[in-house]
C-alpha cells in the first residue's frame, strides 16, 4: 500500500497510559483521540464491490475503536465513483453488479454509527496503469523521467534500468505522474473535486502518493551528483527555466542550480496540494484534507519533495498521518514523541503498520500503547482487510479497545 516492502525493509525490517476509548462527540474537557483506519479499494475485502460486507466493516470499526475510515476510491488512475476524468471501470462494475452506487450506501451506515468517512486517493501512483486517462489526455511528459531522458514509462517492470539497477531501485514501482508536468496539477485536482460533487456527505478526502517516488538508496538532494533525480522531462526542464530564469542540472555532471531545482520541485508538490484544496473547498466547504506522509519528515522533504510539515503551518492540510511502519517500536515511539511535543502535535496522527504483526499481536499493542502514551493527536491502523485476514490479531485488537473503556484509573 502506502510504502513498499523495501522500503520497509530499510527502514525497520514502556509502559502504557491508561487508554480511554471515547465516543465520537469530543469532550470539550479533555483532548480526543482519534482513530483512522485504512480500507483497500482492491484488498481482500472489496467492500465497495461487496457491499453486504458493509455491515461487518461497520462493527469492526467500532470494535476497534475507530473514529474514521479512509476509504479508498481512486487508484491507478480508476474510480470507485462516478468519474468523468478517471476510469470510471470499477464503478461501471458495481453499478452492473448492484444496480446503484455502493459508497453512499457505506457513507450513510459509517454516519449512523457516527463515524466519519475519508475518500482516500492515491494522487502520483498510476500504479502499473500505462493506459490511465490522464496520461492519455496529457500525454507522455506527464509521466516522471529521469536525468537521463528515461521515461518511467520505459523502465522494464516498472523499476530502475540495467546497469543502474545493480546500484539502485524505485521504492514503489509504478507510473509515477509529474506533479510540475504543465496540467497535471489541474487535473488532478479537478478530479477530486469531481468526487467531492458526485459525494458532498463526505468527511474528508485523503491524499497518499502525493510526492516524488522514493529511489533506493536515498539522496538527500541533486547536489550531491549521486542516484536517480526524477522531473527532467521537457516540458518540466523548460518550465523551471521560464519560472526561474536558470536551466536545469543534469547529475551527476551537472549539479549547477541544484539547490533551487530542489526547492522548485518541492514548491511544485505543495502547490499541487494547495491546488487541490482550493478546488475541494469550493464543492464542498467543511471537506477535512488530509494526507498520508513520511514518517521520517526530513527525508520526506530532501528525497521525495513532501514538505508535509509546511502544509500543517500554512493550514493546506487539517492533519497529517505519518506512516510509522516498522517492526522495530522505537522507530515508532521516537517520531511519535516528537510529533506529540511539536507545533502541529494536535493534528498528527500515528500512521501504525499493524499487519506487520498478523502472527504476533503483542507487537502491535506495544505500538499503540507507545503512542498514546507519547501524547498523540491520534492513530491509524493498516489496514482493515489485513486485520480481517488476522483473526488472532483482529481479537487482540478488539480485546485491547475493550479493556482500555472499561480499565479505571489508579490514583497512583
Amino acid at each position: 500500500m502506502l510504502a513498499s516492502a523495501l522500503l520497509l525493509a530499510l527502514g525497520c525490517a514502556e509502559e502504557s497510559e491508561t487508554l480511554v476509548v471515547e465516543t465520537i462527540e469530543p469532550d470539550p474537557a479533555a483532548p480526543f483521540f482519534r482513530r483512522g483506519m485504512w480500507v483497500l479499494c482492491q484488498g481482500s475485502q472489496r467492500v465497495l464491490e461487496h457491499p453486504d460486507r458493509i455491515p461487518m466493516l461497520i462493527d469492526d470499526a467500532l470494535a476497534l475503536g475507530v473514529t474514521d475510515l479512509f476509504v479508498q476510491v481512486y487508484r491507478g488512475g480508476r474510480a470507485w465513483f462516478d468519474s468523468s476524468l478517471a476510469d470510471p471501470s470499477p464503478y461501471k462494475k458495481i453499478v452492473d453488479a448492484h444496480g446503484t452506487a455502493t459508497l453512499p450506501r457505506l457513507i450513510k451506515a459509517a454516519h449512523a454509527a457516527k463515524l466519519r468517512v475519508h475518500a482516500w486517493v492515491n494522487v502520483l501512483s498510476m500504479a502499473n496503469n500505462k493506459n490511465a486517462p490522464l496520461i492519455r489526455d496529457l500525454g507522455r511528459d506527464a509521466v516522471l523521467t529521469d536525468q537521463h531522458g528515461r521515461s518511467i514509462l520505459d523502465y522494464p517492470d516498472l523499476d530502475v534500468p540495467q546497469p543502474d539497477r545493480r546500484y539502485y531501485r524505485m521504492g514503489t514501482p509504478a507510473v509515477w505522474i509529474d506533479p510540475a508536468a504543465p496540467g497535471v496539477a489541474t487535473r488532478l485536482a479537478e478530479t477530486f473535486q469531481e468526487l467531492l460533487t458526485r459525494h458532498p456527505e463526505l468527511d474528508g478526502l485523503h491524499l497518499d502518493y502525493i510526492r516524488y517516488p522514493g529511489v533506493l538508496p536515498f539522496s538527500p538532494g541533486s547536489r550531491f551528483g549521486v542516484g536517480l533525480d526524477m522531473g527532467h522531462g521537457d516540458e518540466t526542464r523548460e518550465r523551471f527555466r521560464r519560472e526561474t530564469g536558470r536551466i536545469a542540472p543534469r547529475p551527476p555532471d551537472q549539479l549547477g542550480n541544484a539547490n533551487l531545482w530542489d526547492s522548485w520541485r518541492r514548491d511544485k508538490v505543495t502547490q499541487l496540494v494547495r491546488t487541490i484544496r482550493e478546488q475541494a473547498r469550493t464543492v464542498a466547504p467543511e471537506v477535512q484534507l488530509s494526507a498520508a506522509v513520511w514518517s521520517h519528515a526530513d527525508r520526506a522533504y530532501l528525497s521525495i519533495g513532501q514538505d508535509w510539515r509546511r502544509w500543517l503551518e500554512e493550514g493546506l492540510l487539517d492533519f497529517a498521518v505519518p506512516m510509522a511502519y516498522s517492526l522495530d517500536s522505537r522507530m515508532v515511539r521516537y517520531p511519535a514523541e516528537a510529533f506529540a511535543a511539536g507545533p502541529y502535535g494536535d493534528r498528527i496522527w500515528l500512521g501504525l503498520g499493524v499487519w506487520l504483526f498478523s502472527k504476533r499481536p503483542e507487537a502491535a499493542l506495544e505500538q499503540i500503547r507507545l503512542v498514546r502514551a507519547a501524547g498523540a493527536a491520534g492513530d491509524a491502523l493498516f489496514s482493515w482487510d489485513a486485520i480481517v485476514d488476522a483473526p488472532a490479531l483482529r481479537a487482540a485488537l478488539a480485546a485491547e479497545v475493550s479493556r482500555a473503556s472499561t480499565e479505571i484509573p489508579s490514583d497512583d
